[in-house]
């Protein structure tokens, strides 16, 4: 299996390849940086979904050889009785050669609020706010806001990876999502 994921993190290229190695005795999983078709940093589900499947489908695009092309974007959501009201999670979307997408939500955390106003009212990346914060350059690239705030117990690639896993699913069990159609590989 030859995967293609639509972004320059090597956190989110190993969740990939983490999660792809569970069902492909080999997988190839190669990093094609791509143009994002939503803004730097997403805002609600709508921006964040798109997101993933922009990135899923260049990345695809770009590598000819790939089977599938996979995506991850991170989003603030808009959530109800939370402290700041906004909380951060982790969207994946697969696209494949034969124009189906399957997408996954990861778990949400929240930011504390000074960080999500911050982001809001200047349009910055949750990332770029974060390093400044917690004085940890490309903290999005190691540990991420997860990692930080839960102390260690979780970071951005497991994150990743139960993202990725959850637009798995349909394509693990195909004959219940694509009833008739040919089998995907899997």
């Amino acid at each position: 299996m030859f995967v293609a994921v639509g972004s320059s993190n090597p956190v989110k290229v190993q969740a990939v390849r983490n999660v792809f190695s569970l069902f492909f005795p080999k997988v190839d999983v190669v990093m094609v940086e791509v143009r994002s078709v939503v803004p730097s940093q997403p805002i609600g589900i709508d921006e964040t979904i798109r997101g993933a499947i922009g990135r899923a489908k260049r990345a695809l695009e770009q590598e000819k050889c790939a089977e599938m092309g996979v995506g991850i974007e991170a989003g603030l959501l808009p959530v109800p009785h939370s402290v700041s009201g906004w909380m951060d999670q982790q969207y994946a979307a697969i696209a494949d050669r034969h124009r189906r997408v399957t997408i996954g939500g990861g778990l949400s955390f929240e930011y504390p609020a000074r960080v999500v106003l911050q982001v809001l009212s200047t349009k910055t990346e949750v990332g770029k706010v974060m390093d400044r914060l917690t004085g940890i350059e490309g903290l999005g690239r190691r540990q991420g806001g997860v990692g930080y705030f839960s102390k260690g117990a979780l970071d951005r690639v497991r994150l990743s990876e139960l993202a990725v896993l959850m637009a798995m699913i349909p394509r693990l069990n195909e004959e219940m999502y694509f009833p008739g159609e040919n089998k995907m590989g899997l």
